[in-house]
């Protein structure tokens, strides 16, 4: 058992559990002229930080580790910030893209870690990720450029 890769790992599911929540929050609240379009790409997205968050976990379970599982661990755990009081469609936007590119940090920086231990599975599951999350990214962020 690789106690790094399993602490790293539990950061990495934290993230993802604060993202997921405040994914819910913004489709609960986005409004205004983008609210069908947002309200829609939220639930993509929220479902899909969901599954990730599954892998995260089961990656953890197979390398003998145990995944945080308490809202409170994985809250003292997060590196991402909640956000329950932001309203404007363009503002939880930015947020989401600031937020996917400072996980995508952290999913590289990981996988480079997990290569250097030779974890290729660990290497391979977050380099997916993250190279999913940059198409988010870009999204997002042309999304952003027609709402100017």
């Amino acid at each position: 058992m690789n106690r790094a890769t399993i602490s790293e790992l539990n950061q990495i599911l934290a993230d993802y559990a604060v993202l997921y929540q405040k994914l819910r929050g913004y489709h609960w609240r986005v409004s205004g002229p983008a609210f069908f379009q947002l309200h829609e790409k939220f639930g993509e997205l929220y479902e899909e930080t969901a599954e990730r968050a599954d892998e995260v976990a089961e990656r953890i379970r197979a390398l003998g580790g145990e995944p945080l599982s308490t809202l409170k661990e994985l809250g003292e755990a997060a590196r991402l910030t909640e956000d329950g009081s932001t309203t404007e469609a363009a503002e939880m936007v930015r947020a989401l893209a600031a937020d996917y590119r400072t996980l995508n940090g952290r999913l590289r920086a990981m996988a480079a870690n997990a290569a250097e231990a030779g974890d290729t599975a660990t290497v391979n599951l977050l380099e997916e990720f993250a190279d999913g999350q940059e198409k988010t990214v870009w999204m997002l962020s042309a999304w952003l450029a027609g709402a100017a």
